[in-house]
């Protein structure tokens, strides 16, 4: 659950009037909402004429940090939500207790509440063999889902002016594009403005999904380790994982200043 912030001046306006059902705050200067109901804050959005949906962990705020461009595109953002177990604990050291809502699950959750209500549903990114996959097990899993478009993210640059005049004029309700931060915030910023939907980066769901990777066991998650479990499948991002003892110093030498 959220609580109101005990420092008045953490807050700060959004790109759009606020969700009603949560509170705008920062991280190292960069926006993350506190929502009792990631999911709820998802459709509110969605209600009012959509917009996008940044996942917001230590390594993405450390990034945004050093590229501007990252942060721009973050403040503009309708919602986001503290998918890392980093950005709730800095949200904890403002007073604000909200829980972790991984993207991940906010996305799987926003698939079958499409299934539910007919919603017409894009899907970029990932290699081709991963989105083959991933549309088969989709199906399985949500055989009325409606999939209008489906591409993945190896594209020659020539083929990409095409798949964003369609999906412009397609204009699906949920947008989920997995091409790595910062490319897929910053590519659904410049698709979806005046568009309506969703548009959400969900980064390596597509690869979590289709099988090619797995995800941490739920008892990592609890102990929030699961970067331990994403660096053993991934040694090559040691480098990567050197923003969060980063990021964890920036917060307390910001709390003390």
């Amino acid at each position: 659950m959220a609580s109101k912030a005990t420092d008045p001046g953490a807050a700060v306006p959004g790109p759009k009037d606020p969700l009603p059902c949560c509170q705008r705050l920062t991280v190292l200067g960069i926006p993350a909402d506190a929502c009792p109901d990631a999911l709820a804050a998802a459709l509110a959005l969605q209600a009012r004429g959509g917009g996008q949906i940044v996942t917001l962990n230590a390594e993405m705020t450390m990034v945004a940090r050093e590229q501007p461009e990252l942060g721009a595109v973050i403040r503009q953002a309708e919602l986001v939500i503290p998918d890392g177990a980093g950005v709730v604990w800095a949200l904890g050291r403002q007073g604000v207790r909200v829980r972790r809502s991984p993207g991940i699950e906010l996305a799987a959750d926003l698939l079958a509440h499409a299934e539910r209500v007919g919603w017409r549903v894009a899907l970029v990114g990932a290699s081709p063999p991963v989105m083959e996959v991933l549309l088969e097990r989709l199906r399985e899993r949500h055989p009325s889902l409606q999939i209008v478009l489906a591409v993945h993210g190896y594209q020659e640059p020539s083929a990409w002016p095409a798949i964003e005049q369609s999906l412009q004029s397609g204009q699906p309700d949920l947008v989920l594009v997995a091409l790595g931060v910062p490319r897929q915030e910053t590519w659904s910023l410049r698709l979806r403005q005046g568009q309506p939907g969703l548009w959400m980066g969900v980064g390596g769901s597509f690869d979590v999904w289709s099988g090619s990777k797995k995800r941490a066991p739920a008892w990592m998650g609890r102990l929030q380790i699961e970067w331990l479990y994403r660096l053993v499948q991934e040694p090559a991002r040691w480098r990567r994982m050197l923003a969060l003892p980063a990021f964890a110093w920036a917060v307390l030498r910001e709390r003390r200043a």
